[in-house]
């Protein structure tokens, strides 16, 4: 089946179907986690970096990349209110150790938001905005942007896990 094109700002956009958007999306994270495969955690372990596993409950390290932008994130989600807002003030607490490690001090802090279920989270992210994973030619950018950051967010997490799983 032939490509359908939209016109949006004056640009021909193709337009996907979900399914074909899916393997599109699969690709991309498959060329991503090939790319950081060799690397070794801050530890000197092998790491699964599409699937960060922090170890502590509730806080994770996500990433994605979608039509607009891609971001990076640390997702406070403890079910106890109590634990993710004391998580959150750690972190906060660590907040010149996590700018020194990532060398940006930009990043967005969210203390309360709702999620696309309705439950409340906290997190700090970063974004890189006018990039698209539908583009092949943007996830250069993408990995270039994702890569160093995730890198530095294991470094941070190397010294700092052990204050989170008191």
């Amino acid at each position: 089946m032939g490509t359908l094109y939209a016109v949006s700002c004056s640009f021909l956009l193709p337009m996907y179907t979900r399914e074909e958007i899916s393997k599109i999306k699969q690709s991309f994270w498959a060329a991503f986690g090939s790319y950081m495969k060799p690397i070794q955690s801050a530890d000197g372990l092998p790491v699964t970096w599409l699937n960060y596993k922090t170890g502590v409950n509730g806080i994770s390290f996500k990433m994605d990349a979608d039509r607009d932008h891609a971001i990076i994130l640390i997702s406070l989600s403890h079910k106890d209110p109590e634990t993710r807002q004391s998580h959150y003030q750690q972190f906060n607490q660590l907040q010149p150790m996590l700018w020194e490690v990532l060398k940006e001090d930009d990043w967005t802090w969210k203390e309360n938001e709702m999620d696309w279920f309705g439950k409340t989270t906290s997190s700090i992210s970063k974004m890189l905005e006018n990039v698209n994973v539908l583009r092949q030619s943007d996830w250069p950018a993408i990995i270039s942007f994702l890569k160093p950051r995730i890198i530095a967010l294991d470094e941070f997490w190397s010294m700092t896990k052990p204050a989170f799983e008191q």
